[in-house]
């Protein structure tokens, strides 16, 4: 990890910093007392084998000292287990709402080329996983770096030759850790990858499940999700090999260990250079070097799931959103609502040009219809004003003032649209017209929906405006769910208004429902419609005809019928 990384790592601890001291010295103060504890047993064992009426007190003050000992090691540890998760999980809430944040701030441009699904493993696994690391691994640094030289430092005052041969075992130990702790963090960062496919396999499969079952392709569904299920477990199952194969080792480190020392000290205590007490004082404080080894394994585990996480959290941070305030940008004020493009180029990666120099104003109040085949750039065209996109050259003007020079706020508060992909979110009917303006009142949600034609038909529902809507609005109709996105753009009131295939998706009734609330919409507004629905568009002002190459005809119905030209061969083609 850089020293940037580092730094940008340990900074998520400053507003916690006196909890994470207070966390850390209760965690000094339990491991020092458990360093304490084996010279009291020592000292009990010492006075035991003296002998005497004498001792029998000694015994009692030593064992009511050590009980002492334990009764504050225990509420230090009481505190620094649930302070130290608390303080985890509160990185771990602060990380998740600086990712949704950011995610929030990303154009469309990125959701073109990443997957929901592999976005929520990252906002909700990668973070979890950060909590633990945030969490334990100071703690565990501090608890077994305590712990081990504390009682290497003991043992050495004891008996200096046994205690290296306890230190004779540090080499492999180390050595074979390193080299399971590297295997163990490649399959973690694969395993990490891998299920990242399969949330965003679910996802897509679980929100086309309609598809899914009108095609009657559960099948095929379940064999795309068993791939990457399998090469989860694949990754899952080198992991665990891994893991196996570094503790099965540590353990037999751990169960050679005391063996050494009671072969080594044995010989010692015959030989009068040790006292049995001595020796079980080793026994004791075995444990306190093979116990720190082990949990650094555990440690090096967290680190490695720590910081194949935190790369994943930065990959996604580093991420610039495409589409930014300028230093300069203002907000908007009294928007009349003129539109103009200005020799205005577009494309989307790698693909050729949609657009190559469009030039085209649209005057306030003006209702203006785009037409033309699939792929020439109608909605890109209307994604533009609102700085969804940005075009590559070219400038658009909104009252005279670039698109970029005003806030990305101010700007698409002032933009109204109406798409024909309507996305209603969980909750109920008054929640989703509310979207249009947080905080509107009732009286004013009701307004909304009596404008946009939706009042009638949510009354009839159960609980009216309190009904609950379902995921993704499933429990309305086509028609109904478009009238309440209808009713969300009344209720923002914005100069701008754009329509994409409003009503392409319709049935003929529910069309000329939702016709006529658009209508009632776009009334004294700046109104831009772009439909492949021609009997739609023949009221439109002026109707705009685009191909490959721009603008290549422009009027009104009956202007472009008479000429006889592309949008006459359109409406023929249409059996209008």
């Amino acid at each position: 990890m850089s020293k940037k990384s580092f730094k940008q790592l340990i900074s998520f601890y400053r507003p916690y910093r006196g909890l994470f001291f207070a966390d850390l010295l209760a965690a000094a103060i339990a491991s020092a007392t458990a360093l304490l504890l084996p010279l009291g047993v020592r000292r009990i064992a010492d006075s035991l084998l003296t002998g005497g009426s004498a001792r029998a007190a000694e015994v009692l003050w030593v064992g009511a000292g050590l009980a002492a000992l334990v009764g504050l090691r225990a509420g230090c540890t009481y505190f620094y287990d649930y302070q130290g998760h608390y303080l985890g999980a509160k990185i771990e809430r602060d990380m998740r709402a600086q990712m949704f944040r950011h995610c929030q701030q990303l154009p469309f441009s990125f959701y073109d080329t990443h997957t929901v699904g592999s976005l929520m493993s990252r906002i909700t696994s990668d973070t979890l996983s950060l909590a633990e690391f945030f969490h334990h691994v100071p703690e565990d640094l501090l608890l077994n770096g305590i712990q081990f030289l504390g009682a290497m430092a003991i043992l050495l005052t004891i008996h200096w030759q046994t205690t290296l041969v306890i230190l004779a075992f540090l080499p492999f130990m180390t050595a074979y850790t390193l080299h399971f702790n590297k295997k163990m963090g490649a399959a973690m960062e694969q395993a990490k990858e891998s299920l990242a496919s399969i949330n965003a396999q679910a996802e897509d499969s679980l929100s086309g499940i309609r598809v899914v079952q009108s095609f009657a392709n559960e099948a095929v569904e379940e064999e795309k999700f068993s791939r990457q299920n399998q090469r989860f477990l694949e990754n899952r199952r080198v992991d665990y090999l891994s893991q196996c194969q570094l503790y099965c080792g540590m353990d037999a480190f751990a169960a050679l260990i005391p063996i050494a020392v009671v072969a080594f000290g044995g010989l010692a205590i015959l030989r009068g250079a040790m006292s049995l007490p001595d020796l079980l004082a080793f026994l004791l404080y075995i444990g306190y070097f093979t116990g720190p080894v082990q949990s650094l394994v555990n440690t090096s585990r967290l680190l490695q799931e720590g910081r194949a996480s935190f790369r994943r959290y930065q990959e996604l941070m580093k991420t610039e959103p495409a589409v930014q305030d300028c230093p300069d940008a203002r907000e908007p004020e009294q928007v009349k609502g003129r539109v103009e493009f200005r020799q205005v180029y577009f494309r989307y990666g790698g693909e050729d040009a949609v657009l190559r120099g469009l030039s085209l104003t649209i005057e306030a109040g003006e209702y203006v219809a785009l037409v033309g085949a699939s792929g020439v750039g109608k909605t890109t065209l209307s994604s533009l004003i609102p700085r969804f996109y940005e075009p590559q050259k070219g400038q658009i003007l909104l009252d005279g003032v670039p698109v970029e020079k005003l806030t990305l706020k101010g700007l698409r508060r002032n933009v109204g649209i109406v798409q024909q992909d309507v996305y209603l979110f969980t909750g109920t009917v008054a929640e989703n017209i509310a979207y249009g303006r947080p905080g509107a009142s009732r009286a004013e949600i009701i307004a909304a929906a009596k404008q946009a034609g939706a009042h009638d038909f949510i009354q009839q529902l159960p609980g009216g405006y309190d009904a609950d809507v379902g995921p993704h609005g499933v429990r309305l109709s086509g028609g109904q769910q478009q009238r309440l996105s209808i009713a969300r753009v009344f209720l923002k009131d914005p100069p701008v208004l754009i329509f994409d295939e409003a009503t392409s998706a319709l049935d003929a009734h529910s069309e000329k429902l939702v016709q006529r609330s658009l209508e009632q919409l776009a009334r004294r507004r700046t109104t831009l419609v772009i439909a492949h629905r021609l009997s739609t568009v023949r009221e439109a002002g002026r109707i705009l005809v685009l191909d490959e190459q721009g603008i290549c005809e422009e009027g009104s119905h009956q202007e472009l019928m008479a000429k006889n030209g592309v949008y006459a061969r359109l409406y023929q083609a249409a059996g209008l």
